[in-house]
């Protein structure tokens, strides 16, 4: 049975806390294959990755290692879908100016995946159980309105189901399929999490199956490499970029 359960009583974490202390106070106790789920900003805070920034768009493009799509609303807003250094691709680079201190933005944890792992190492010690820990970030998807939470590091933790040689229930074989469980978990314990409740903190009991050694290939190995990625641009800079390489092979 798959348990998901919101870890209650931490308090506002400042730059400096030790988060597996505090995670490990609230939750109490923890089992072999139990799996940690930490929203990245409570990361962040504590890694003191605030910036000053009068101009939010000033932090986003500090952050920004290619844009991939960038719009113009009615209003004059304007979107930037981006890269950021993590290779990540989300609006803004991950920057997040809610909930900061006045004319500061946060940004997001400088190497998740380490972060993960050191997390983790630390409450095995302390519990002297194996855990897993997943960080997560609030991402949009390419053809669907709304967010999900999605994994953006990971410590001990299988990212990837591979289900790749298996049979379905009918006794085809599976060629590709490979579910990233990691992003699955990170958006099962949102619902438990919630926005606006003050518990960034998460655990998932059932999945010990997916715990592992501290040493898996982390959350960066979601990634899809570039030149595997079939949508790289958006459509109108994809449409520029070619309109460009044809009038230059023209010339």
């Amino acid at each position: 049975m798959l348990q998901v359960w919101a870890l209650a009583g931490l308090p506002e974490i400042r730059e400096g806390d030790d988060l597996a202390t505090l995670i490990g106070d609230a939750a109490g106790s923890l089992e072999d294959g139990d799996i940690v789920v930490i929203t990245s900003k409570i990361v962040s805070k504590a890694e003191g990755r605030f910036v000053r920034a009068d101009d939010r768009e000033d932090a986003i493009t500090s952050q920004t290692v290619r844009v991939v799509a960038s719009r113009t609303t009615p209003s004059g807003h304007v979107t930037r879908i981006v890269e950021n250094p993590l290779g990540i691709i989300s609006a803004a680079a991950g920057v997040d100016a809610s909930n900061t201190p006045e004319g500061t933005v946060l940004l997001l944890p400088e190497d998740p995946d380490a972060t993960a792992r050191s997390i983790a190492s630390a409450l095995r010690e302390r519990f002297a159980a194996r855990v897993g820990v997943i960080i997560t970030d609030t991402l949009g998807r390419a053809w669907r309105e709304g967010q999900t939470d999605h994994a953006i590091g990971a410590g001990g933790v299988h990212v990837f189901e591979d289900l790749r040689g298996q049979t379905d229930a009918e006794g085809r074989p599976l060629m590709v399929t490979m579910p990233c469980v990691a992003d699955e978990i990170a958006a099962a314990t949102d619902l438990v999490k919630g926005k606006a409740s003050r518990m960034p903190v998460a655990v998932v009991r059932g999945r010990g199956d997916l715990v592992g050694e501290l040493d898996l290939p982390g959350a960066r190995s979601i990634v899809r490499a570039w030149e595997s990625d079939m949508f790289r641009l958006g459509t109108d800079e994809a449409y520029a970029a070619g309109l460009a390489d044809g009038r230059a092979e023209g010339q």
